[in-house]
């Protein structure tokens, strides 16, 4: 084994600008090999960060009442009592819930909240809003309203609102400036615009009003329990099994982000798809080069082929120096082309942190170790069929030419 990898290390040698040539061939393949994983796998963080960055995780709410069916003296008559439309869904008991709800690992914030809809009005001008009583030391812990403030301050007090960018546009209201919220039950209250934020959601700065839950149990006319507990996670990717875990714990509804965006991972998934198809080109292109040159290695060295089978080198002696010189050119090709991917996209930002219009490429997710080792693999494989055409050679006939 040892002068058979001398022999081969002879061999790439011997020929050092074509076995370059080759190696940057290699290398490029990983190169575009990371690179469409880190770009595939930071465009999907980007877009999943931006799209559920600033919701609910999964959302805790009151399992629904369905319509009863009540006895009648008439067996023909089938009576149904359901719940008036007037009624809301409530969690009466939440704070029971809450100490087993964030014990749960993975579980990074928790927001009790009342919600329900209503107009902003400022003289003339009113728009519908979806407002939201939260406690006043959660205002970010869902939505970071803190870090995407316009002006103002987040400190919620029970004469205060906080609004979106657009919605303070249509009004053509400014901190400090006095509005009316009417809520769906026709209660009002007169608040201070406190805040002002803008986090990029057309459907949270245009249509969403932050209010005390004290301001919204007056508005709301709910007394006692809240409308629904909104968590956020560590990982948003493990939503759907902490809402299972949640519902068979408590009994409660816990619906994951990923009911709502189904869309949006059908998107991720196709745009993987697309990814994989690339990489995998980027491998056979790699295979096609490695097994191109082999064979004219082979070609050109059969005299060499006839002299070693002639002083009694086996086939399988053969084999193992063409095997191992596609084994070191995938791997020096593989490892120079991983280099060289990690210097060039470290000083990307992650995709969270990533500007507006950015290139969302995530060096975290350069799947270094899987390239090198598929190139390693691949180039294996593409020397297999040059050295089984080497020890095929017959030392009588390439020795008498």
């Amino acid at each position: 084994m040892p002068y058979a990898l001398k022999i081969a290390l002879r061999y790439l040698t011997a020929s050092k600008a074509q076995t370059g040539l080759l190696i940057a061939g290699v290398a490029v393949g990983v190169f575009v090999f990371i690179f469409m994983s880190a770009l595939i796998g930071g465009l999907g963080v980007f877009l999943v960060q931006r799209t559920v960055g600033d919701i609910s995780h999964v959302t805790v709410e009151a399992p629904g009442r369905e319509a009863v069916s009540l006895l009648s003296d008439n067996p023909d008559i089938l009576v149904v009592q359901q719940r008036g439309a007037t009624q809301r869904e409530q969690l009466r008991t939440a704070d029971a819930f809450l100490p087993m709800i964030a014990a749960i690992p993975g579980i990074a914030a928790t927001s009790q909240q009342i919600v329900g809809n209503g107009f902003l009005v400022r003289g003339q001008a009113t728009a519908p809003v979806s407002v939201t009583g939260i406690e006043d030391n959660k205002v970010s812990a869902i939505a970071d309203i803190e870090g995407n403030l316009v002006d103002g301050s987040t400190a919620l007090t029970n004469s205060t609102v906080l609004i979106g960018s657009a919605l303070a546009e249509d009004l053509g209201v400014s901190v400090g400036q006095v509005v009316r919220v009417q809520s769906d039950r026709e209660a009002e209250r007169t608040l201070v615009v406190g805040g002002i934020f803008e986090l990029g959601v057309d459907a949270l700065d245009a249509r969403s009003a932050f209010v005390s839950l004290a301001t919204a149990r007056t508005l709301f006319e709910l007394p006692q329990g809240i409308s629904r507990i909104e968590i956020k996670l560590s990982d948003l990717n493990q939503a759907d099994a902490v809402a299972a875990r949640i519902a068979s714990e408590t009994g409660l509804k816990a619906t994951p982000w990923t009911e709502g965006n189904a869309s949006l991972l059908y998107g991720l998934s196709a745009q993987r798809n697309s990814g994989d198809l690339i990489k995998a080109f980027a491998l056979i292109t790699i295979i096609i080069g490695v097994a191109s040159a082999l064979l004219l290695s082979t070609y050109r060295r059969r005299s060499e082929i006839g002299i070693m089978r002639a002083m009694g080198a086996s086939r399988g002696f053969i084999i193992f120096v063409f095997v191992t010189q596609g084994t070191l050119i995938g791997l020096i090709g593989g490892l120079v082309g991983a280099g060289l991917g990690y210097l060039s996209l470290s000083p990307f930002p992650v995709p969270e942190l990533a500007p507006p219009g950015g290139l969302p490429v995530d060096v975290r997710q350069g799947s270094y170790g899987l390239a090198i080792a598929l190139t390693t693999i691949g180039a294996i494989l593409a020397s297999i069929l040059p050295a089984r055409s080497a020890a095929r050679v017959d030392p009588v006939t390439v020795i008498g030419q």
